[in-house]
Parts: C-alpha cells; sequence; structure tokens
C-alpha cells in the first residue's frame, strides 16, 4: 500500500514516541525506514523491506541493515526489541483512545496463528491450523486491540510458541495479556468503562475470573456447552444444570440487522449480504473458585451473568452463545451485546486485511529474536495504519478496490478480500514493469512479439 507525500510526512512525527529507545541516528534513520519499507512494500522479507524503502534501497547493505536491527546486532546502543517496541505501541494506542471523548472502552482478544507452512530451519516451531484444518508449522500470537466509537489503538502483542524453553503454557500467556493490559489502563478506566470482547477460545474461568477482579466487563462466545451453571425456571427457582440445559429458559428480546459474508437458504456461496439476527437471553448463575489455575488460596464465589443467543434467520451458521456480566434484561441491552460481539468480528476481519497487506506471514529469520522484533516492527506499521485511518475515502483504496474488481453501486462497499487482490495485482505489474526495463537495458529492446503485444499498432480505417 504505497502511501502519497503528505501521508508518509506523518510518519516520523507518529514514530516520533520510539525515539526513546534508540541510541543513535543511523539506527533512527534505519527505524524509520524499516517501517516505511514494511507499509509501503506489503511484506516482512528483509530485501523487500528494503526496496520499498527510499534510503535503504539505495544501499549496498540495505536488507543486511533490517536484518541487523530485527536481531539486535546493530542496536548495541538502542532498545529496540519486541518488548520494548510493543510497550511504546500500547503507551501510544492508550493516549490515542484515551482523547476519544468516550466514557467507554471495548478491547478485542485475539488469538492468530502465523503459519510457516515450508518453514523447516526457523526456531521453536510449534504446530498451528491452517485454513483447512491441517497442522503446519508456525508460532501463536495474542493481540489486544482497543476501540472506541472513533478510534483504535493496538494494546498488546507477543509472538510465543509451545517449544520455547522457558514456555509454560498457553493459558499463563493469556494471564500475561489480560494483567499487562489491565494494568496500562489503570488510569484510563477511572473515567472510561471496559469491557473485553472474545470469541470462544477464551471460554475459560480462569479468564473471566482475572477480567472481572480488574473491575471489567465481557462478552465471550461459548466453546462449552456443558459448563455447569444454575438456571431460573418457570417459576423463578434457581436449579442447577448445564449451559445446554439453560438454553431451554432464553426469552426473545430483540431482533437486530448485520451485514455479513453467510450463506443463506439455497444460495451455493456465501456472499456479503443483509441478515436478520434474532437475540434471547436469561439470566444464570456461574460459581467457580477463585484460584483456579493460580498457586495459593482462593475462595468460592458465585456471579450472576447473562446468557445470550443469536440466531442469525436462515443462515447456515450455528447460532452464537455469548456469556456476558452486562444485565440483558431488554431490547436496548440485547442489541448493545449483540453489537460488541459483531464489532469483534469487524475487529478480526481488520486483522485478517493489515496481516495480508503487511505480508506478516513472510517474516523469515533464523533468530527467535529477530522475528519477534520484525512481527513487533509490523505491529508498528499496523499502528500507523490505524490512526492514519485507511478507509475508503483514500482514492488509492478506491484504486485498489477497482483493481481487485469492485463495481462501484450503493451500499457495495469493498471488502478485505477485494483490495488485497487489487493490491496484489499492482504489485504484480510494477513487478513486470521493473522486469521489462532491466530486459530493455541488457538487450535493447523487447522481442517483437512481446512488443507489438505491449505496444500494438493502431489499428487503420478501412
Amino acid at each position: 500500500m504505497e502511501l502519497e507525500a503528505t501521508q508518509t510526512a506523518l510518519l516520523p512525527e507518529y514514530l516520533a514516541p520510539f525515539g526513546g529507545l534508540i541510541g543513535d541516528q543511523r539506527t533512527w534513520v534505519t527505524f524509520v525506514e524499516v517501517v516505511t519499507g514494511i507499509v509501503n512494500g506489503g511484506s516482512l522479507v528483509c530485501q523487500r523491506i528494503a526496496a520499498a524503502s527510499a534510503k535503504l534501497s539505495v544501499a549496498k547493505d540495505g536488507g543486511q541493515r533490517v536484518s541487523r536491527l530485527a536481531t539486535g546486532e546493530s542496536t548495541k546502543r538502542s532498545e529496540i526489541d519486541a518488548e520494548t517496541l510493543t510497550t511504546a505501541l500500547r503507551q501510544l494506542g492508550i493516549e490515542h483512545l484515551g482523547e476519544a471523548g468516550t466514557d467507554e472502552l471495548w478491547t478485542i482478544a485475539d488469538m492468530s496463528d502465523l503459519r510457516k507452512p515450508y518453514a523447516r530451519e526457523m526456531p521453536a516451531l510449534m504446530r498451528v491450523k491452517d485454513l483447512d484444518g491441517d497442522l503446519v508449522p508456525g508460532y501463536r500470537t495474542m493481540n489486544v486491540v482497543g476501540i472506541t466509537p472513533s478510534r483504535r489503538g493496538i494494546l498488546y502483542h507477543r509472538l510465543f510458541s509451545n517449544q520455547e524453553e522457558d514456555f509454560l503454557s498457553e493459558s499463563m500467556e493469556v494471564q500475561k495479556a489480560l494483567l499487562t493490559v489491565s494494568d496500562a489502563l489503570r488510569d484510563i478506566r477511572r473515567r472510561m468503562t471496559v469491557s473485553w470482547i472474545m470469541d470462544s477460545g477464551f471460554d475459560d474461568v480462569a479468564v473471566w475470573r482475572t477480567v472481572w477482579e480488574q473491575d471489567h466487563h465481557l462478552v465471550c462466545r461459548l466453546k462449552h456447552p456443558e459448563r455447569l451453571v444454575e438456571y431460573q425456571d418457570r417459576h423463578g427457582q434457581w436449579v442447577a444444570g448445564d449451559i445446554q440445559e439453560a438454553r431451554a429458559q432464553l426469552q426473545l428480546l430483540a431482533t437486530a440487522e448485520t451485514r455479513m459474508v453467510v450463506r443463506r437458504g439455497r444460495q451455493r456461496r456465501a456472499k456479503r449480504q443483509r441478515v436478520p439476527a434474532e437475540i434471547r437471553a436469561c439470566p444464570i448463575r456461574l460459581t467457580y473458585e477463585t484460584n483456579v489455575r493460580r498457586e495459593g488460596p482462593g475462595e468460592t464465589v458465585q456471579k450472576v451473568v447473562w446468557l445470550v443467543e443469536v440466531r442469525l434467520r436462515g443462515a447456515h451458521l450455528e447460532p452464537w452463545l455469548l456469556l456476558t456480566d452486562w444485565p440483558t434484561t431488554d431490547t436496548e441491552s440485547a442489541v448493545r451485546v449483540f453489537q460488541m460481539y459483531r464489532q469483534r468480528w469487524a475487529v478480526e476481519d481488520s486483522f485478517r486485511f493489515i496481516k495480508d497487506v503487511l505480508g506478516w506471514e513472510e517474516v523469515q529469520l533464523l533468530d527467535l529474536t529477530g522475528v519477534r522484533t520484525l512481527l513487533a516492527l509490523g505491529w508498528v506499521a499496523a499502528g500507523f495504519l490505524y490512526e492514519l485511518g485507511v478507509t475508503l475515502a483514500w482514492e488509492e483504496v478506491q484504486l485498489l478496490a477497482r483493481l481487485g474488481g469492485w463495481i462501484p453501486r450503493k451500499d457495495n462497499k469493498p471488502g478485505k478480500l477485494v483490495l488485497t487482490r487489487g493490491l496484489r495485482r499492482l504489485l504484480d505489474m510494477l513487478v513486470t514493469q521493473a522486469f521489462l526495463e532491466r530486459y530493455r537495458s541488457d538487450h535493447g529492446d523487447l522481442p517483437p512479439r512481446i512488443a507489438s503485444l505491449l505496444h500494438p499498432a493502431p489499428s487503420e480505417d478501412l
């Protein structure tokens, strides 16, 4: 995604808070050029980053400078690594979100895989699932993005592998993320209510306990309908059972409409379309131990929460089962919970888009520290795009959409796949142009048939 000159000029200003990590001018220049190269080149391959940077592309060792920055070989007087970069990025995100002028902050937790299906020599590779569900080499990442109605900010990122010597558990990685973000938000939460929005991978009492201990709220999709709870029967009495049994007590509270990529009725393929949703809810009572997956004594806690079910009418999808501590008792509160979880899907789409645009899965280094740092630099670049507000209003985005096959029509915004396809086509064209220019330089001209194909003779009037 090539940035205009005015947009590129904003990059040093955006990166200024990272200046305290850097101890010399040469490293600062390399740092700025690396982030610029990631945004412009759409890749985390060192040579491609250098090629997309005005200064590194003319340096003899441009790709090596990127690699040395990532692995720490050239930063002895600086503090550039994954942890310091994400800490600075988190502070930047909190300041950005705190200026939104709203009293509510939603934090979206996401566990993503970094797939390296053809990698064999990269360090500490674990097994992760590809898009078809097959196991391939790769890493896992834990990410948190904060959102308000008008702003987004990156609050946490960490890459990990269960093959590392000091790895404890995935649960501990999640706990570290929750506590790190909560501690960073201690000032902002005095004026903003914080709600965590999570998918079914976080259906875990230990996760919910930590959220509630911070006086935060949550909306979490459920994965385990067999979880033991209590629910109220038709007489209002609490009875023991599980989530599945509690569903019989759900009451229809609201209907809403959303736009999603789904397959409805007899449609052969999924497409983005309007989908009506029915929202049901009922209270349930959850009992848990505060020391679950934690050393030391604990106590038994009982908490009333709400079971929310969302059915997408006519869609070939299972209903969403959500658990929330936000009281869900009427139409307004039911629609609000639905919108909160729906926003998680929108942010997940943004993750996929930026991962594709920035080429996160292309990272190639034989040093785990370098892999982490380079990926953190990708998040720094992503933070710039979030703050810049990449939208359809950009002429560049409209051009990419058209290249990807988008036809402008009312209520027909281009999707992320269309934009990515357009970007790839543009990059293919640039590669082709560069190859043809090199061929002309080496051979004087193109072969006649190729030249005639590219520059056909004007047709004569008959």
